[in-house]
């Protein structure tokens, strides 16, 4: 058994693996940590040339493909270690990138997950959309970043070089510690791929654990490796997997509020794609809701499970604004402007 297993889910990443893993070799093996790639059902001869190249590799053959969480949920099942290291296969690390991560764990035993600092892969001085310097949400359930409010992605510029609590880590790139992700159950796998990591993030608050981002590792993230930002696909499980979010994890007393205000956003969102051409996606939101509604029992039952009967108030990590509002009317684009304070333990 090894202390870290550094895990990579492929699907038909070829030309990223070919690209990133040698240096994620080199900059991750020893220090008592080992290599991993799930293979995800990849039909572009990925787990062939990984088999034949990288002899030093232990790969898992999943098959088909199952999606971020399903996949994830079936490879970690195969790996006996303290800390999972979560890492796309479009990460670009560096030397030194996993010791202060691993460090954060060992040092914060109330740690379920932290995140490094990422950067985007081709505009290097800028934050990546998928994590930045860490996750939040509002409190209608729209998520943003230290970093990425919307697609208003900003500068580094060290404004936030401060290690933090955060509401969620980004699952491109996130240390999990494996009792933790037991205890929890890991990602729900009818997410199938998008805010996995969100929920996923919001039951480790609700059972106690702290969720932290560590500047001082940095990687960078080419993002949209699997599924572009644009794809009407992506719009229909954001979408949906934001209602499933919603649903399960919130406290019974502002429940039916905030998703009926959150429905209404959400055809808003629908008329705004209409308006502007994008008939796929407006598609797409309608979608999701009809999804959602044919999964109402089971995501009930979700909420019954053990260990939630009282599911706890999260409200200190949570923004209490509309995050539509200050970016839209009052155009607050960045994570300062929003005036809301982290904790900084």
């Amino acid at each position: 058994m090894h202390k870290t297993a550094v895990v990579i889910l492929n699907w038909n990443g070829i030309d990223f693996l070919k690209k990133f893993l040698p240096d994620i070799i080199s900059y991750s093996s020893g220090n008592d940590t080992e290599i991993w790639v799930a293979d995800n059902g990849s039909s572009d001869g990925s787990a062939d040339w990984l088999s034949d190249n990288f002899k030093t590799i232990r790969l898992i053959r999943l098959g088909i493909n199952h999606g971020f969480a399903g996949g994830y949920n079936m490879a970690l099942g195969q790996i006996d270690a303290d800390y999972y290291v979560l890492l796309n296969s479009d990460i670009e690390v560096s030397a030194g990138w996993l010791k202060p991560l691993i460090d954060c764990m060992d040092n914060n035993q109330d740690v379920a997950a932290c995140q490094p600092k990422i950067r985007s892969f081709y505009r290097r001085s800028h934050f990546e959309y998928a994590g930045a310097a860490g996750g939040f949400i509002d409190r209608l359930g729209y998520t943003f970043c230290r970093g990425r409010i919307f697609d208003c992605v900003e500068e580094d510029r060290g404004q936030y070089d401060d290690p933090a609590d955060i509401f969620w880590s980004t699952g491109a790139c996130m240390v999990v510690r494996r009792d933790a992700w037991i205890k929890c159950n890991g990602f729900d796998r009818d997410f199938f791929a998008h805010m996995e990591e969100v929920d996923l993030c919001w039951r480790f608050h609700i059972s106690g654990y702290r969720i932290r981002y560590v500047p001082s590792s940095m990687v960078y993230h080419v993002g949209g490796g699997s599924l572009s930002y644009e794809s009407p696909f992506k719009t229909y499980l954001n979408f949906r997997n934001n209602l499933y979010l919603l649903y399960k994890n919130l406290p019974s007393d502002t429940l039916l509020k905030t998703l009926m205000t959150r429905k209404l956003m959400d055809g808003l969102a629908a008329i705004m794609f209409l308006m502007t051409g994008q008939f796929r996606n407006a598609v797409a939101v309608w979608k999701a809701h009809i999804d959602y509604y044919k999964n109402l029992a089971a995501l009930r039952d979700k909420r019954k499970e053990p260990g939630r009967q009282d599911i706890i108030k999260t409200d200190d990590l949570i923004l209490n604004k509309s995050l539509v509002m200050e970016f839209y009317i009052k155009r607050n684009r960045t994570f300062e402007s929003l005036n809301y304070q982290t904790g900084k333990k």
